[in-house]
């Protein structure tokens, strides 16, 4: 790859600018017209056949008003209509043997994908990994020669103000490249994704350009574009980018076991508001507050404390919870991550080693029998494990209702899936065994009081038999 200076120097020689030397990385804005005149057009060069179509299609049973309907099914046949459906987007080479990044919600669901490189070369796509947390996915293509590939840019030094391209395949038309700015960094109060820590950029992003790249003026991979904010659909000058930290973690989960394995920090962090600031002792809201610590976690471990800030995480500053978060989920299993907080007044460094959730994913699961108003309901303890893989407050405890049975007594007295069960005939429930001790004790009982928390709020009333 032609570096930023022999890039700037090669430029100046073709329009006849004086040479003025320069060093890599350095900023400076342009001072004369000559040098507003330079080209993006090296960098494209390099970049654009690293970057894909992505096609994808699915096939979507539709019913018609008559379906189920035995007297039109009987003379018409199943009125069930299958209907094909196409959805475009971009993607990223980061491999040279066929790996491709991209969003999730450009592949999800697709029972076929096809991979379409800049020269037109075409490629029928394997879905290596699929991450709705991260919208992120990782396809693998078969090709006879070695991919041309975008580099990661490694250095995470992007500031914002910094020149970059936006390239993909926008409405469909084939692939264009804008040009824009870093407007923001460390984007978290964006709704995409669960990992909220955007790179936001007013290179013009399209419908089409999602999973396509982000690129500095190095020709480097910065961030995979995924969504804008717009009303109208069209680009209002407000585009969105997954960070190339977080590119790379899933795409070396994807390529060494195939899934996700997120470390959890065993703390809880909230963002230091103005209040907190000023009872801190802190000059400015900064950083974010631990507020609650799991026994015998990762960070518990690790020494920290309910009250201390935590103010960077690898010496990245960050500002809330999700910017915390982000920063140690990029951590892979097993890696150390330096986290710097704030305790009396004092900074100091902690090491805290990166480690999966404490429990099962599945989590221990039980469907209820017997002669008692949860009858027919399958319910699972709840675990940091189970709670992170579905996007749970994974600090909460206790017995989850994820299935109810059909004529069962559980749906008969309203039970659903999403409750979380507190307490049963007056007694509190902790755990499964809880649970089970209730239920045989009180098994035939006429009168069960009952005590659920249901999307937040707190319900309780006494169910007959």
């Amino acid at each position: 790859m032609i570096g930023a200076v022999l890039k700037a120097f090669a430029l100046a020689l073709m329009i006849g600018a004086p040479i003025i030397p320069a060093i890599a990385h350095d900023r400076a804005t342009p001072d004369n017209r000559t040098q507003m005149q330079l080209s993006f057009a090296p960098v494209v060069r390099e970049a654009a056949p690293a970057v894909v179509n992505v096609y994808s299609r699915r096939v979507i049973a539709q019913r018609t008003p008559f379906s189920g309907d035995p007297f039109f099914e009987r003379f018409f046949g199943p009125q069930v209509r299958e209907q094909e459906v196409n959805s475009l987007g971009s993607g990223v080479i980061v491999d040279p043997s066929g790996v491709i990044v991209t969003n999730n919600h450009v592949v999800q669901g697709a029972q076929d994908l096809t991979v379409v490189l800049s020269d037109r070369r075409e490629y029928r796509a394997e879905l290596l990994l699929a991450d709705e947390r991260t919208d992120l996915a990782v396809l693998q293509v078969k090709a006879d020669e070695p991919l041309p590939i975008l580099p990661y840019d490694e250095t995470a030094d992007s500031e914002v103000g910094d020149l970059v391209l936006a390239i993909g395949n926008p409405f469909g038309v084939g692939q264009t490249v804008t040009s824009g700015i870093i407007s923001a960094l460390a984007r978290t109060d964006v709704g995409i994704t669960d990992y909220a820590f955007f790179i936001q950029t007013d290179a013009a992003v399209n419908p089409g350009n999602s999973g396509g790249a982000l690129v500095n003026m190095d020709g480097e991979l910065i961030g995979v574009n995924t969504a804008i904010f717009s009303r109208s659909g069209g680009s209002n000058g407000i585009g969105f980018a997954i960070p190339v930290e977080m590119v790379q973690t899933v795409v070396a989960a994807a390529l060494q076991d195939g899934e996700i394995i997120r470390p959890w920090l065993g703390a809880r962090l909230q963002s230091v508001t103005s209040d907190l600031a000023s009872s801190l002792g802190l000059d400015r809201p900064r950083g974010a507050i631990v507020a609650e610590i799991w026994d015998d976690g990762a960070a518990d471990r690790a020494g920290l404390e309910q009250g201390d800030v935590v103010t960077a995480v690898d010496g990245v500053e960050i500002n809330d919870e999700a910017g915390a978060r982000f920063r140690f989920a990029t951590r892979m299993i097993g890696e150390i991550a330096n986290i710097t907080v704030l305790r009396n007044g004092r900074e100091q460094v902690l090491t805290v080693l990166a480690e999966v959730a404490p429990g099962s994913v599945d989590g221990a699961k039980i469907t209820v029998s017997g002669q008692n108003p949860l009858r027919g309901a399958e319910l699972v303890q709840l675990n940091p494990a189970f709670n992170e893989q579905n996007g749970l407050d994974p600090f909460i405890k206790g017995v989850l209702v994820t299935r109810v049975e059909r004529r069962s007594a559980a749906r008969y007295f309203g039970f659903r899936p999403g409750d979380r069960i507190l307490s049963l005939g007056d007694e509190q429930v902790n755990t499964l065994i809880d649970l089970d001790r209730v239920l045989r004790e009180r098994d035939g009982a006429d009168d069960w009081p009952v005590e659920i928390e249901r999307r937040g709020e707190r319900v309780s009333r006494t169910l007959s038999l």
